[in-house]
């Protein structure tokens, strides 16, 4: 039985399938998208699915490149929901990513010893997540379609080492 309904061995995902993967990531970093365009004020999803001229949103691995330099590798069901949430999310649950580097600007002091609820409605922390929102902004975007679960699970590490993103320290402190 495949596992995650994946057609191919291990041997083909390995040499072929990731590689070819990777190959269509490398074209896309080549012409990435500004991140700033997924936090237009009440443009939701549908609406930037419209302005990309897509159908539907989709499962993929997306790349932010700082000036052209990768630096994050992340993976969805919904890439170009995601995207918008990293940018334009409220909470610590939508923009996960903010608020990870946000919290790299406390690491000693009281907010990192809130939960992470608290820590959005400190005042300190609120503006750490708001300059980590505009960063994310100034990023770029890059992003393939991958339908298979596996595929996709097995493509974010693949990509994040190919590309030597450090995905989890990479960020500086702003």
């Amino acid at each position: 039985m495949a596992l995650h309904d994946c057609a191919h061995t291990f041997e083909e995902l390995a040499i072929t399938v990731l590689p070819a993967l990777m190959a269509k990531m490398q074209s896309a970093l080549a012409d990435p998208r500004q991140m700033e365009a997924f936090a237009q004020p009440g443009a939701g999803v549908k609406a930037l699915l419209n302005e990309f001229e897509l159908t539907q949103d989709f499962p993929g691995c997306y790349v932010l490149q700082e000036n052209g330099k990768p630096i994050y590798v992340g993976i969805s069901r919904g890439v170009i929901g995601r995207l918008r949430q990293h940018v334009f999310g409220k909470t610590h649950f939508d923009a996960s990513l903010a608020f990870r580097i946000a919290m790299k600007k406390h690491p000693d002091e009281t907010v990192a010893k809130l939960t992470r609820s608290d820590a959005m409605l400190n005042p300190l922390f609120g503006t750490s997540f708001a300059e980590a929102q505009a960063y994310l902004r100034s990023l770029q975007v890059a992003y393939v379609a991958i339908e298979n679960p596996l595929e996709l699970y097995l493509f974010e590490p693949y990509c994040a080492l190919k590309l030597d993103t450090h995905q989890w320290n990479s960020f500086r402190t702003h």
